[in-house]
């Protein structure tokens, strides 16, 4: 049975992107799901100087350890000001100082909502040009827009529906 980590990139309790990602990562077949909230590996502020000081905190360490018993991602960045969201892009930071191929050259299925019509496109987009570099092999990538509207206990619009079910199936091929 494959291990798949579903990481929504938001530390609002909230989170649609968690709720995202870990409705996608359900969809996996023959597959272990765990899904992390953030807020459960917070991180100081990433600074060199706090790094020399004090080391890699004992969080970033146990997550790199959880990143690397997986075989794969499902993860959905949530959009702040058209960039990753803060506390998110601090522990990708973090873990990038423990492993600078924070994603192990393991499959990725790369998401991103919003609750407006653009759908997180920015920041996907962004991810989509940097993640490689962080060693993610990005399968198939999805964006949802206007998450109120398209998803109640999942994605109501078909059309959608009908492209991450492709999307799914993609990345379960690369498991």
């Amino acid at each position: 049975m494959k291990k798949v980590l579903a990481i929504g990139g938001s530390s609002s309790k909230k989170s649609i992107n968690r709720t995202l990602a870990m409705f996608t990562a359900s969809k996996l077949e023959n597959t272990e799901v765990t899904t992390i909230d953030l807020n459960d590996y917070e991180l100081p502020i990433y600074s060199q100087d706090l790094e020399e000081k004090s080391g890699i905190p004992e969080n970033a360490i146990k997550l790199n350890e959880l990143i690397k018993s997986v075989d794969g991602f499902v993860v959905s960045l949530a959009e702040h000001n058209g960039s990753f969201a803060s506390a998110y892009k601090n522990t990708t930071d973090w873990l990038s100082r423990i492993d600078v191929k924070v994603w192990n050259d393991k499959p990725m299925l790369l998401m991103a909502s919003s609750p407006g019509t653009r759908g997180g496109m920015s920041v996907l987009e962004t991810a989509k040009m940097l993640y490689p570099y962080a060693g993610a092999k990005i399968v198939a990538d999805f964006s949802l827009p206007s998450f109120y509207d398209n998803f109640n206990d999942g994605i109501s619009n078909e059309e959608l529906s009908n492209t991450l079910n492709q999307k799914i199936k993609t990345m379960q091929e690369a498991l």
